[in-house]
């Protein structure tokens, strides 16, 4: 369920939201993203992000160590897409992205070159890890209607 709930979180900025910040002028959309990375950081989202991939890592190894069960191949496929492609994409990408545009003055005659580039490569990744999460969602699916049968 986490997979599925972040592939809806990171789908809906993909769908519309940094669609409607890029139709803002530079300023806004960047004053806007920034409080909305601020508004990200609460223990209710941290526990489903986290939770979530730590949850899909603990499931990979079980697949690992129980390989021979039904569904483990999917366990494993899940656990590791959600994992490398939401979590350490997020990590890698997105959060150092979210810092640097933290530290930008939206008034700055540099926003809008700083918010083109933004906008551009955080919206990319994020294209990235709502497919992974989704694919995630779709593994661990499996794994359960194979465990299930």
């Amino acid at each position: 369920m986490g997979c599925g709930l972040m592939a809806g979180v990171f789908f809906a900025f993909s769908a519309f939201v940094m669609r409607g910040l890029a139709q803002l002028p530079p300023s806004q959309g960047l004053s806007a993203m920034q409080a909305l990375n601020r508004a990200a950081i609460n223990p209710l989202f941290l526990a489903l992000f986290l939770g979530t991939a730590v949850a899909c890592f603990l499931l990979a190894i079980s697949a690992l160590l129980q390989w021979q069960r039904p569904g483990a191949v999917f366990l494993l496929v899940g656990g590791l897409l959600y994992f490398s492609g939401a979590f350490l994409v997020t990590a890698v990408f997105n959060v150092p992205m979210n810092n640097a545009l933290a530290t930008v003055d939206p008034a700055s005659t540099d926003a809008a070159r700083h918010w083109s580039g933004y906008l551009r490569n955080w919206t990319a990744w994020n294209h990235v890890r709502t497919a992974t999460a989704l694919l995630a969602t779709v593994a661990l699916t499996f794994a359960l209607l194979q465990a299930r049968a």
